[in-house]
C-alpha cells in the first residue's frame, strides 16, 4: 500500500507530515478524511470534528467550507433543547446529493433498488419480464423500469452517481455477458455498454451470485465474516466468494462456477425440486418452459417449499433429495476456499425452512474444518442491495481519492 493510500486509512494527514510534497495532494487528503469522518460518524462540530481527523480548527474550517461548495456538506439544523446562548454549528453530509442505483436481470422480473449515497433506500420497482424475448426488448423493458422507478422517487437521471446491474451466468471484465444458460439470448450481450447508454454515470455489470454475497455481507447474515460463500439458489444455484473481506471474482469472471460439473448438483436445481428426480437438459428445459408458461418463474419450487415446511410427507422427502444432490457442490466449494461462513440464499430459501436445515445436516459431514451454514436475511432483494453496494463501493473510489482534478466531484 503506498504512503498516501496508508495516510488516508488512517485519517487526515498532519499538515506537516508531506513536507516538500504538493499541497493539493495535502488538501484532496485532509478533504477525503473529513468527508470520511462526516459520513461514518454523523453529525459533528468544527471542533468535534478537528479532534477527530487530527488537524487544527482554521485547516478544518476551510476543508468544510470546500466541502460545503461542492455539495457533499451542509450545516445541520440546531438540536432542540440544546439549552442557553448559540449553540456551536453542526455538520452533516449530504446523502441526497447523489444516488445509487442498484438494478437485477434475471429471467422473468427486473428489480431496481435507489438508495442515497449513505445506502438509505430512497425507491424501487419491479416489473415482469417476457421469458422469450428478445435481448432488445428485455433491454427496453429494463429501460422503462429505471424511467418509472426514477420518476416515481423524483430523482432526475443526472443525481445518478453510479448504476451497477447483476444477472445470471458469466460476466467479462468489460461487462459483457460471457456465458449464460437461465436467460435466453443473454449470451455475448455487453450489458454494461447497453445500459451505460442510458446513464451518464459509471455502469458496471457483475454476477448475481457475487453480488447476493455482497449483499450479505453488508446487511445480512455475515456482517461479522471475511471469509464467506454465498449460495444462490434459483433456476440454478451459483456461488459467489469473499476472501478477506473482498469479492474474489477470478481472472475472467468465473470464479465460483462449479456448476458447470454435472455430478455436483447445482445445475437445474427448480426443476430437480419440482420433478423430485435428476433431469437431464432436455427434461429441465422442459419443466422450466412449464413454469414460464404457467406464471412467474419459481411458483411451483415456492409451493413446494412450502408443502414440506408444513410437514408434507411426500415434499419433505424431494426437498431432503435436492439438498443431498446440492450437498455435494457446496462442500466442493467450502473444501476449495475452507470458508467460516456459507449463507445460503436465492429465491428458493427463507429463512429457516427446511432446504437451508437440510443442507447444513448434509453438508457438514462433508467438510474437513467446522463451517456455520446460515439462511440468507435478505430475501429476493439480495441482488439488488448487493447492486446498490458495488455501485456505492465506485462512488467512494471517486469521493475518497486523491488525485481528484479540478473538474471532477
Amino acid at each position: 500500500m503506498s504512503s498516501v493510500r496508508r495516510s488516508l486509512s488512517r485519517g487526515a494527514v498532519s499538515e506537516h507530515s508531506l513536507h516538500g510534497g504538493d499541497p493539493s495532494v495535502l488538501r484532496r487528503l485532509n478533504s477525503a478524511a473529513t468527508l470520511r469522518a462526516l459520513r461514518d460518524g454523523g453529525e459533528s462540530t468544527l471542533t468535534e470534528l478537528a479532534r477527530q481527523v487530527g488537524l487544527s480548527r482554521p485547516t478544518t474550517e476551510g476543508v468544510l467550507g470546500e466541502l460545503t461548495e461542492r455539495g457533499l456538506v451542509a450545516e445541520a439544523p440546531p438540536r432542540p433543547g440544546a439549552g442557553l446562548g448559540r449553540p456551536a454549528r453542526r455538520y452533516r453530509f449530504r446523502a441526497e446529493a447523489g444516488y445509487a442505483l442498484g438494478i437485477e436481470i434475471d429471467a422473468h422480473r427486473v428489480r431496481l433498488l435507489l438508495t442515497d449515497l449513505a445506502g438509505e433506500a430512497a425507491g424501487g420497482h419491479r416489473a415482469d419480464l417476457a421469458v422469450d424475448g428478445s435481448p432488445a426488448e428485455r433491454l427496453a423493458a429494463v429501460r422503462a423500469a429505471v424511467k418509472t422507478c426514477l420518476a416515481d422517487a423524483r430523482v432526475d437521471r443526472p443525481s445518478l452517481w453510479a448504476v451497477a446491474a447483476g444477472t445470471p451466468g458469466v460476466i467479462a471484465p468489460d461487462g459483457t455477458v460471457a456465458f449464460c444458460t437461465v436467460v435466453p439470448g443473454w449470451e455475448g450481450v455487453n450489458l454494461a455498454r447497453e445500459l451505460g447508454r442510458s446513464f451518464s454515470c459509471p455502469v458496471l455489470v457483475e454476477n448475481d451470485a457475487n453480488l447476493a454475497a455482497l449483499a450479505e455481507r453488508w446487511r445480512g447474515a455475515a456482517r461479522e465474516a471475511d471469509d464467506v460463500v454465498c449460495v444462490h439458489a434459483g433456476l440454478h444455484t451459483g456461488m459467489g466468494a469473499l476472501i478477506g473481506g473482498r469479492l474474489h471474482r477470478g481472472r475472467w469472471g468465473a470464479a465460483g462456477e462449479i456448476g458447470m460439473l454435472p455430478e455436483l448438483g447445482l445445475r437445474d436445481t427448480t426443476a430437480a425440486l419440482i420433478t423430485g428426480t435428476e433431469v437431464g437438459p432436455e427434461a429441465a428445459g422442459a419443466v422450466l418452459a412449464g413454469i414460464a408458461e404457467a406464471g412467474p418463474a419459481l411458483d411451483d419450487a415456492e409451493r413446494l417449499l412450502d408443502a414440506a415446511g408444513w410437514g408434507g410427507a411426500e415434499a419433505r422427502t424431494v426437498v431432503e433429495r435436492l439438498a443431498a444432490r446440492m450437498a455435494r457442490g457446496i462442500a466442493a466449494m467450502a473444501l476449495a476456499l475452507d470458508p467460516e461462513m456459507i449463507v445460503v440464499g436465492g429465491p428458493l430459501i427463507r429463512a429457516g425452512d427446511l432446504l437451508v436445515a437440510e443442507l447444513r445436516r448434509q453438508v457438514r459431514p462433508l467438510c474437513l474444518s467446522p463451517v456455520r451454514i446460515e439462511a440468507s436475511e435478505l430475501g429476493d432483494e439480495s441482488v439488488g442491495l448487493g447492486a446498490v453496494r458495488l455501485a456505492l463501493d465506485r462512488i467512494d473510489e471517486d469521493l475518497f481519492r486523491v488525485d481528484r482534478s479540478a473538474g471532477d466531484r
